[in-house]
């Protein structure tokens, strides 16, 4: 088989390197890819975002599968577009993608069906949204309602945080935000393969999403994560899948638009059981990056059981992966690109490129977050030294990373 990958970034290099140790694949194409895939597939220079263009190339190269790493491309029909040509594509339809698009979509969807999430309300004006939060109080949780990339999303502590959160979300023009209850328990994401009523469920990973050590600074795409998890025991994921994950497959189907692809959901185990934090349509980055490379199971034959509709039971490696991100300075108010990356050359474990370049034979820097390290141990603390220890021989003015990845796990032991 021909395989192309949707996508340029750490996702995507962890879904084009389970798709290059598949027996049945012959060839793994990445678009447009970035240079550190360059060694498991082959850059193909089309955009994510060029629908025509993605087409185009896997008619062209007679693409036996796609699969869809980033949200952007899902939200601008790729999966439609493929299946109109009569292409094979893995990913929900622009229609199901709004599970991630609208926040007040799936808001909307979990109280109709009755998916336990937390209490919410929707505004399209800031005086409202204001009233509402000052007779609420805090701390409560602002999301623009739209894709942002994993951002966009404020835990407001303070009063003044909640405000200012508001006010940026309203100086862009028809913005709409969810306005959500601040919910306490333990975070974790669950990922399925999804078709229609089909769920084949992954194990478990935690990301952690602020910036800085021990939970401080902004929300983030994800500073790092680690698989699988000990609190989030078989029995919880059973409950979860029960009470979450069916219940939002068959409502997408009753909604007339069916899920395929990576249904993530990132989730809470409360007091009163776990509860919806948010759904994604695509791979979690950076759960991909350590969840994959613990996948035993063929990754390609997977994705062509769920598309057939059939059962799967998964097996995986028993070990931990633990990765860590190393992000631009100012990430994730900003990014960097050019500045100049050594080291890498000398990681003993798993690298994985989300946000490089290359400039006169050099390693750069070329967006928010640049590269992970996933080690792998027979304990989270043999995965978090091996990790950290790579994770020091990379070189670079202008990265910083968490100390902490794993550590509040080890401690609750």
């Amino acid at each position: 088989m021909k395989v192309l990958v949707i996508g340029k970034g750490g996702r995507e290099h962890a879904i084009a390197h389970a798709a290059s140790r598949s027996k049945k694949v012959t060839k793994v194409f990445v678009a447009p890819g970035n240079v550190g895939m360059r060694d498991i597939a082959t850059c193909v220079q089309v955009s994510d975002q060029d629908v025509a263009g993605l087409v185009a190339f896997a008619k062209q190269e007679q693409i036996d599968l796609t699969i869809v790493g980033p949200e952007a491309s899902l939200s601008l029909g790729v999966v439609d577009a493929f299946q109109e040509a009569g292409l094979k594509i893995f990913g929900p339809s622009k229609a199901a993608t709004q599970l991630e698009a609208s926040k007040d979509f799936t808001k909307r969807l979990m109280a109709k069906y009755h998916v336990p999430t937390a209490a919410y309300a929707t505004f399209a004006h800031y005086e409202e949204a204001a009233a509402y939060v000052k007779k609420q109080g805090v701390p409560i949780v602002i999301k623009e309602d739209g894709l942002k990339a994993g951002k966009g999303v404020t835990v407001a502590m303070t009063m003044e945080d909640a405000l200012e959160a508001l006010d940026i979300a309203f100086a862009l023009p028809q913005n709409k935000v969810v306005i959500e209850e601040y919910l306490e328990g333990f975070e974790f994401s669950l990922l399925c393969f999804a078709c229609g009523t089909t769920l084949i469920p992954m194990e478990i990973a935690q990301d952690h999403k602020r910036a800085y050590d021990n939970d401080a600074g902004p929300n983030t795409g994800g500073m790092g994560v680690y698989s699988p998890v000990k609190k989030i025991t078989k029995e919880i994921v059973e409950e979860t899948m029960q009470t979450i994950m069916y219940p939002v497959a068959e409502a997408m189907v009753k909604e007339r638009c069916p899920f395929t692809g990576f249904l993530y959901g990132g989730l809470m185990l409360t007091k009163e059981g776990v509860k919806v934090i948010e759904f994604n349509a695509r791979f979690g980055d950076p759960e991909a990056e350590v969840i994959l490379p613990r996948l035993e199971s063929d990754f390609i034959e997977v994705i062509e059981a769920v598309m057939e509709q059939r059962e799967m039971e998964l097996q995986w490696d028993p070990q931990v992966t633990l990765g860590v991100v190393l992000a631009s300075t100012n990430y994730p108010a900003s990014s960097t690109k050019g500045a100049v990356i050594k080291g890498c050359e000398e990681v003993e474990e798993l690298l994985y490129h989300m946000g490089t370049d290359e400039k006169d034979g050099q390693l750069i820097t070329a967006g928010g977050r640049v590269l992970i390290v996933v080690g792998k141990g027979d304990t989270l603390e043999e995965a978090y030294e091996k990790t950290y220890a790579d994770v020091r021989k990379i070189k670079s003015d202008a990265l910083f990373y968490r100390n902490d990845i794993g550590k509040k796990d080890m401690a609750e032991k």
